[in-house]
């Protein structure tokens, strides 16, 4: 038997909430429950940001530091940053140094602000315009080079595909359908809830980084 030879089996948005609504026992008959379904798509992807690591949204991106910047606006569709590095460079020779994140009480306490070097530590501020903070402020043109986590894009049009790695498929299918329930079905919201909650966990499981990690302990004082 011959096999498809295809491997982008994807669903659209219509087709996500009309998988949805038929997991409530229902069909979209109307435009309302198309609008409803939507909302409650854009809602499901705002609480993914809450519940961790989505490594399909991990993006690489970098900054120009100038002499006597500390302090940076980021996209205000970051959600966070993960980690960054100083990136200085000599006639065409990069090098990469290791900047410590820091909190903002540690940022607060930092006496003089003003001071310029090169920048060893950063604070991030998670506001609607996020700002990451430097310590020292830069004292000659520098990279800042980081890894952040950005939104999941909203779900838009109703022919557009989702903003969602393939793996994550059948959790924003369960996932929507619950939230559905909630409205229309509340008698299969139990039950949705539950298949929910175990196609989350068992995505999350997989959408990790998996590389060997060595623990060493330290047995001195």
């Amino acid at each position: 038997m011959a096999t498809s030879g295809t491997t982008d089996f994807n669903l659209s948005i219509d087709d996500l909430v009309e998988e949805a609504l038929e997991r409530c026992g229902m069909r979209p008959t109307s435009g309302y429950h198309l609008t409803s379904a939507r909302r409650s798509l854009n809602l499901l992807f705002l609480d993914w940001a809450n519940r961790g690591l989505n490594l399909w949204t991990i993006e690489k991106a970098t900054y120009t530091l100038t002499q006597g910047v500390n302090e940076i606006l980021l996209p205000t569709d970051t959600v966070n940053v993960l980690e960054a590095i100083i990136r200085q460079s000599n006639q065409g020779v990069n090098t990469d140094v290791y900047i410590e994140r820091i909190s903002r009480e540690d940022y607060l306490n930092v006496p003089d602000k003003t001071s310029e070097a090169r920048p060893s530590q950063f604070y991030v501020e998670r506001t609607n315009a996020p700002k990451v903070f430097f310590y020292p402020a830069a004292n000659q043109t520098y990279t800042f080079v980081y890894y952040r986590i950005r939104r999941i894009q909203d779900a838009g049009a109703y022919p557009n595909t989702s903003d969602v790695n393939f793996r994550f498929l059948p959790c924003l299918t369960s996932g929507l359908a619950y939230q559905l329930s909630l409205k229309f079905a509340p008698d299969r919201t139990p039950a949705l809830k539950a298949i929910y909650e175990e196609d989350f966990q068992r995505a999350a499981m997989e959408d990790r980084d998996t590389a060997s990690v060595q623990f060493v302990p330290d047995v001195g004082f």
